[in-house]
């Protein structure tokens, strides 16, 4: 198995229960801040009480609301499912230490290299040698393995940026327990509330946004500061934690995966929805899930692949289709002027970039 993000965690956890063999490789030492809005659907947290590590036992903070604003104009709704926020760092090291200690081989800080068929099986390839397995899971979430990047998908070429900040006391009485979306020109921002008091700071920006900024990340996050008039409200006199922001390039939007040439994929490696719709983490959950399943009873890559893409693959166009829009310069100004009677609209969306739940969650 590559990668002990969430999909990679969960998927081993699920295995490892059932008296699979079952070794993953993890690139980092640790459980580190990923590029991530750190959203919990409700279908996330069935998931996640279905694997006997619910959130709330981990801290998450819940969320009933969504804020919407495009210049000096907010709409407003309340959130139709139960949803909450979670740092990556405290929930993928949860899992993992859960797959660990229900008996998964678990290998932190070694990067698989290569994934090559051979002999009835596959060979991940790494530093350290090789490992050799029937079967191979995929799940390293935004970092392609050397040799299988992901197709473009239909919102690509997006720069994701990451920070945790802690807002200034009226700055926090005032998002509450909301989630909030501020268009700005180039992109957009997610703010939201995370355990320990502290917020998490997300940007999309297309690459000439990032360029026009010289590439600077740090400049990118104090532009939207100063242009983004609520995300600049609620972050002026913001301190903003961590040497520098967390980055990932080339975000293929839209992306789905429904075939494989012989590993199962998972989490964003077999389908990326954008980050404003709050259902990455549920994707990827319910990913290995269903790769779980799949292993267990026999199903081959390519049966599994398919019947995920046919779960996602609406869901993940639209939300793309309307990233595409929130992005667009041009638009942003209608955005803004129907926000005010945007709160039905906002609860659609909401709606139709769900993934069902699933008993097997339950």
């Amino acid at each position: 198995m590559v990668g002990g993000g969430l999909a990679g965690a969960a998927a081993a956890l699920r295995l490892a229960r059932e008296g699979a063999s079952v070794t993953l490789f993890e690139r980092e030492s640790c459980a580190r801040t990923k590029v991530c809005g750190e959203f919990l659907s409700g279908v996330a947290l069935a998931e996640l009480a279905a694997l006997g590590v619910p959130a709330a036992s981990l801290g998450a903070v819940p969320l009933s609301r969504t804020r919407f604003s495009a210049r000096r104009r907010t709409a407003e709704s309340s959130l139709s499912f139960p949803a909450a926020s979670l740092t990556r760092e405290r929930l993928d090291e949860a899992l993992l230490i859960a797959a660990a200690e229900a008996g998964a081989d678990v290998r932190r800080g070694v990067t698989v290299r290569a994934l090559t068929p051979g002999g009835g099986g596959w060979r991940a390839l790494h530093a350290g040698g090789e490992a050799r397995g029937g079967r191979i899971v995929v799940a390293s979430g935004k970092a392609d393995v050397a040799g299988r990047r992901r197709a473009a998908g239909i919102h690509p070429g997006l720069v994701g940026l990451k920070r945790l900040a802690v807002l200034s006391p009226a700055a926090m009485a005032a998002m509450g327990d909301a989630v909030e979306v501020a268009l700005f020109p180039g992109g957009y921002c997610g703010i939201q509330p995370v355990e320990g008091g502290r917020v998490n700071v997300c940007l999309v920006v297309e690459q000439a946004f990032l360029k026009a900024h010289r590439g600077n990340a740090d400049a990118a996050f104090e532009a939207v500061r100063r242009g983004a008039e609520r995300a600049g409200d609620l972050l002026s006199g913001a301190r903003f934690l961590g040497d520098r922001p967390a980055a990932v390039g080339r975000v293929p939007y839209g992306f789905v995966r429904a075939r494989s040439d012989g590993p199962y994929h998972l989490g964003d490696q077999a389908a990326v929805i954008p980050s404003f719709c709050g259902e990455g983490m549920a994707i990827a959950l319910a990913s290995a899930r269903l790769a779980s399943g799949a292993i267990l009873a026999g199903e081959d890559a390519t049966g599994f692949q398919r019947r995920l893409a046919r779960l996602v693959a609406a869901r993940v166009r639209l939300a793309a289709l309307l990233s595409r829009g929130l992005c667009h310069g041009p638009l942003q100004p209608f955005l803004a002027a129907i926000a005010p009677v945007a709160p039905p609209l906002l609860d659609r969306i909401a709606t139709l970039t769900r993934i069902p739940a699933s008993p097997g969650a339950a």
